[in-house]
């Protein structure tokens, strides 16, 4: 196929200020998959390999090793080191977006990067990534589903393969095609702060979502289909699993119990064809897995047969020791393939010194040109796979598509499907749409960013409007009543009137990794008080939740007639409304143990019976 005649001209946009930013059921046994010699991989990525070697014989160190080499948008010093780096890669992190935030900016942005990548002797396109961890989360506009801990509440493959399709859809509608999801974590201690980005705390289900998030995203196959968008199952190996659920912390744990608890997804997602694999910042048993060559290379790359490429976390090699030039010998010969690099010449470990690096280590003999050829080989597998070579262009009908009616409707079953549950005394819900006087109380209850949390337009996620399109628990049940109900709102529970019922909104401020940890989960003493004067008005009491992982009730679960575990739900609010006036009955099942308190945090180890067991959920 000739490529589209695309004018290489179009203007750079410049990305903001870098920021912190930075997986089909299968019970098979590990040791008889080895002892079978079989490949776990359901797509043959080493099929193109005659054609990937012969581009490969053409290509001199320097282009090898640009192909290896992935540098946040942001930190580009001009965007012709695209060309002059052979850079094969770019992303943009949680804050990097173009300052006018809207799709056609996105896709004009993207384009004029990949020209310059087009200007290199042999042409070789840009795969360019992104975290659209719940939809096209960065971008203005585009629809935001719930975060996996809500699509985990589903229980529904076909359902969470058919948000990914969406999400493939307005990703690819920026020019964008690659997407770091699914993460694949089976988190298991919840003062984990990326808990959220976990399905649940148990492996089957976990398995089951993450291939079906690889099939939603990827297709059938992995393929030029414009539609088609690499997946990335993250983040391997363990993490959710770390002591006390510190981010990037340690799994202290023998291999069979790592292989039991943590592996199977990724064996799932392998089997459903996935290309790429993110490895964790987290350690095994003190050791970095980013240098973790036994796991890398020997479990992943030869046990498992994976025929796609690992790439690094943001800036994740850098914590492997404080000799960075060391620290990249060890995570190539480990078996990492691309390396994630946010920083630009004037910042230390940025990818000039990077490619310095690794140049001087092949010529030295410390980095074998054998493992250079196998990381580029396993890159241009997927550039290939995904006809990127033929036609790195984005369809411009795609981008009308993003955060179209049809989308928003995927979003909001979506939403109505990951609601549970967890108390409904007297048949309280569903609420009649013939009261005459409707409470609702709390200020997340307009509030899109409290909806959807961190990862959305930015990295930790924020208060208020943070994007356009999307519908709050407020608005969709003004939306939902006839015009003869009045509902009050009040954002801080003061002088409530007399009503019918109130509802009342509490849960957790959004936040990502590292600023999420907490070691205590309680209701705040804030979001109880609402609770309680909501009570003292002799009406029933719903209380509706957006968190990212259960929380400790306390005095809320007495003080409520009914109990909703919202989750973090994303922009569709009207999915929220459909279970609450019962227009849909709820069928969510909690995807982890629901703790009594604080020392129940732990799914592995809990300290008695939870106060609701995984799977618990009411319906009407």
């Amino acid at each position: 196929m000739a490529r589209p005649k695309i004018p290489c001209n179009p203007a750079f946009t410049r990305f903001g200020a870098p920021a912190r930013r930075p997986w089909l059921p299968l019970f098979l046994s590990l040791a008889g998959l080895a002892l079978a010699g079989q490949s776990a991989s359901a797509q043959d990525f080493s099929k193109n390999d005659a054609k990937v070697d012969a581009l490969l014989s053409q290509m001199t160190l320097d282009e090898k090793i640009g192909q290896m080499v992935q540098v946040d948008s942001s930190a580009l010093a001009n965007p012709s080191d695209v060309q002059t780096c052979f850079l094969g890669s770019i992303l943009s992190g949680g804050n990097s977006d173009p300052a006018n935030n809207l799709p056609q900016t996105w896709r004009d942005a993207v384009n004029g990067l990949q020209c310059w990548a087009l200007k290199t002797r042999l042409k070789i396109p840009l795969l360019y990534g992104i975290d659209a961890v719940h939809g096209h989360n960065n971008i203005d506009g585009a629809v935001i589903f719930p975060h996996h801990i809500g699509l985990g509440a589903t229980h529904d493959p076909a359902l969470v393969r058919q948000a990914e399709q969406v999400t493939a859809q307005e990703v690819a509608g920026t020019g964008i095609r690659w997407a770091f999801a699914p993460c694949i974590a089976v988190a298991q201690d919840e003062r984990w702060g990326r808990t959220y980005e976990s399905y649940g705390s148990d492996t089957a289900l976990v398995s089951d979502l993450g291939a079906a998030s690889v099939l939603g995203l990827q297709g059938d196959q992995l393929s030029p289909d414009p539609n088609s968008v690499l997946a990335c199952a993250k983040h391997y190996l363990g993490d959710g699993g770390t002591q006390n659920g510190k981010d990037q912390g340690n799994d202290v744990l023998d291999e069979a119990t790592l292989r039991k608890l943590y592996l199977p997804p990724y064996v799932a997602a392998i089997r459903a064809g996935v290309g790429s694999i993110m490895v964790s910042y987290s350690s095994v048993n003190g050791v970095k897995m980013h240098g973790n060559q036994h796991l890398l290379t020997e479990v992943l790359k030869g046990e498992l047969g994976f025929q796609g490429f690992l790439v690094s976390d943001w800036a994740a090699i850098d914590q492997i020791s404080p000799d960075y030039k060391a620290d990249v010998a060890l995570s190539i010969n480990a078996g990492l393939d691309m390396i994630m690099i946010p920083y630009g010449p004037g910042h230390a470990n940025n990818y000039t010194e990077f490619i310095a690096d690794l140049k001087s280590l092949v010529a030295d003999g410390i980095v074998p040109v054998a493992r250079i050829d196998d990381a580029v080989r396993r890159i241009l597998r997927i550039k290939v796979q995904m006809g990127l070579l033929e036609n790195p262009w984005t369809d411009p009908a795609l981008t009308a598509q993003i955060g179209s009616p049809v989308h928003r409707q995927i979003a909001r079953q979506c939403v109505r499907e990951s609601l549970v549950i967890l108390k409904n005394d007297a048949h309280t819900l569903p609420l009649s749409k013939h009261l005459k006087h409707l409470v609702v109380v709390g200020a997340a209850a307009d509030n899109l960013g409290r909806q959807c949390g961190g990862w959305t337009i930015s990295w930790q996620g924020g208060s208020g409007t943070v994007t356009h399109g999307g519908t709050t628990l407020l608005a969709a049940i003004r939306q939902a009543l006839p015009d003869g109900t009045e509902v009050t709102c009040s954002p801080n529970g003061q002088n409530l009137p007399k009503a019918d019922a109130v509802i009342v909104v509490i849960g957790e401020n959004p936040y990502a990794e590292g600023m999420g940890d907490r070691t205590n989960l309680d209701v705040t003493a804030s979001d109880a008080a609402l609770v309680n004067a909501a009570q003292a008005t002799g009406a029933p009491v719903i209380t509706l939740i957006y968190s990212g992982r259960p929380l400790v009730l306390g005095s809320v679960l007495p003080a409520s007639n009914a109990i909703v575990a919202a989750w973090l739900p994303g922009t569709e609010g009207g999915g929220m409304a459909d279970i609450l006036f019962g227009d849909a009955s709820p069928t969510g099942k909690l995807p982890r143990p629901w703790p009594v308190d604080n020392t129940q945090l732990s799914a592995q180890y809990p300290a008695g019976a939870p106060l609701f067991p995984l799977g618990f959920g009411l319906t009407y």
